[in-house]
């Protein structure tokens, strides 16, 4: 193998100990001197250990990324007028063979790879990003809180028969918290209680007496009061990381103005998006690395010709929860293409491969746009059905013979130039002007008394049968319109399911 570096180091860390190998090659010779050393963990150790590197003449240090405790080792060595080159490696990568495994050995075989380039480093932002990333991961467990806490208040509410969730979407908002207040400060009565709903819930407000009415104790008292000191706490802490966030995010506030542009994106997330993944994309540099790196691809498992499960490895799981997050709500935007291509892969795979897929798709668009620049062009929710237009009507055409109907399509024949807007003194839709020639359709709101035009859809089809079945006769609304009945279960499936059930019973 081709060696890379002259002379590289490898450190096998622990939490009270470090072991170091130095390999470095004689000028001219194929042979390579190695030597060891052991350190502690205190910082006065770790700076003697930066200090024996440089007399060492190393600039090339590996280290296997074990819990949080190479952390310390990274920021020593990394600071100084002359920082090494460091390079953190997964422990999947050195892992070393069964029987051959002492702090020694490993520290050898780390510098061995580095020394040949067999290592790949993880990615480790600058050291503003992983403060940034510090306080986004901090928020995760403080909103998780967040949330167990108001789960446990809904349930107290619904022991002593207070059905507050059953009327208020949520619960702890304004119009929630002052009926909780309240209530822990011992007011019973339904009728007061009621009248502290504020905005769109005071329509509610006879349902939020019925609702209130319970059976609140002095322990459901007690109970409550713990429960709203929590959230009031916790939602404290929160303001804090937000304002702390706030300010660390200026300098990116263009950034993160042009990531909320992408459906389901909201400032969270793109706070979250430039802490995990930085601004400089040049450590990924395709947006396939990128969605491998976040654990949002497909897995790579093939032997012998077969392909097995393709599930998601493990990757980043911040970065990759809070885009399942964005995801959803992506789904449910109206009109975009996100939402779209949600339900195209919905129907076939299922709603959570087409979450994850989603997610994929957004993690791509964020990779441009902090890599590339500009903003998120939306190609409407139409997109797919713009793109393959023909593809399209036959799937509509296929879905109306199944239902009963000979389907005939027309192509419509090409608009006409635009015309300027109609005049009041010309033909009116309930009174307001027509607007059908400034849309270049042919203006029917004129023509009175006359046959409407014929529909592409003719007559339906003619029963299959000449002798009608009982559902036939028994459905009016197909009978009215003449067409077999649609509402009464095809008999192959019936007998499919008969058979099923007979079998399972043997």
């Amino acid at each position: 193998m081709q060696l890379l570096y002259r002379r590289c180091a490898g450190l096998d860390v622990h939490k009270k100990s470090i072991t170091v190998c130095v390999r470095r090659r004689m000028p001219g010779t194929p042979t390579v001197e190695t030597e060891e050393a052991v350190f502690g963990t205190f910082t006065q150790e770790l700076i003697r250990l930066r200090d024996w590197l440089r007399e060492h003449k190393v600039r090339q240090v590996a280290m296997e990324s074990t819990g949080v405790y190479w952390i310390p080792v990274w920021n020593v060595l990394e600071s100084g007028s002359r920082p090494l080159s460091l390079t953190l490696v997964n422990p999947q990568v050195v892992r070393a063979l069964q029987g051959r495994k002492t702090d020694r050995i490993d520290a050898r075989r780390i510098a061995e790879y580095h020394q040949y380039g067999l290592l790949r480093g993880s990615f480790i932002p600058p050291k503003p990003i992983r403060e940034l990333r510090e306080l986004t991961r901090l928020r995760v467990p403080v909103q998780q809180e967040r949330n167990r806490v108001i789960n446990r208040i809904a349930r107290l509410l619904e022991t002593v028969n207070l059905k507050l969730s059953s009327v208020a979407s949520h619960i702890v908002g304004k119009s929630g918290r002052a009926m909780l207040k309240a209530l822990a400060d011992g007011v019973r009565r339904p009728e007061v209680l009621a009248e502290k709903a504020m905005g769109k819930l005071q329509k509610k407000i006879p349902d939020l007496i019925l609702a209130l009415d319970g059976r609140p104790d002095a322990h459901f008292r007690w109970m409550l009061s713990g429960q709203l000191r929590k959230l009031e706490g916790l939602d404290g802490e929160l303001v804090q990381i937000d304002a702390q966030l706030c300010e660390r995010m200026q300098e990116h506030a263009d950034l993160i103005k042009r990531l909320c542009t992408i459906p389901g994106v909201d400032r969270t997330t793109a706070w979250v998006l430039i802490a995990e993944l930085g601004t400089d994309m040049a450590q990924f540099p395709t947006a396939a690395q990128v969605a491998s790196w976040a654990g949002l691809c497909p897995g790579n498992a093939e032997s012998a010709g077969k392909r097995f499960s393709g599930k998601t490895r493990k990757g980043d799981r911040y970065l990759r929860r809070i885009l399942v997050q964005s995801a959803w709500a992506a789904a449910r935007t109206q009109d975009c293409f996100l939402q779209a291509l949600f339900f195209r892969i919905a129907g076939r795979r299922g709603m959570k491969k087409a979450t994850v897929a989603v997610a994929h798709r957004i993690l791509t668009i964020a990779w441009r746009i902090i890599g590339e620049g500009g903003e998120y062009q939306e190609r409407g929710g139409d997109y797919f059905d713009r793109r393959n237009p023909q593809r399209t009507a036959d799937r509509l055409t296929q879905r109306l013979m199944r239902i009963g109907y000979d389907v005939v399509l027309t192509p419509r024949a090409e608009a006409p130039i635009a015309s300027p807007p109609a005049q009041p003194d010309q033909h009116t839709k309930r009174g307001r002007p027509c607007l059908c020639a400034a849309r270049g359709l042919e203006c029917t709101h004129g023509k009175e008394n006359q046959p409407p035009a014929p529909v592409a859809v003719p007559e339906a089809l003619p029963p299959a049968s000449t002798s009608p079945t009982p559902a036939h006769t028994g459905c009016l609304k197909c009978a009215k319109w003449k067409i077999p009945c649609i509402h009464v279960r095809p008999q192959n499936l019936h007998r499919r399911n008969s058979t099923s059930s007979s079998d399972s019973k043997a």
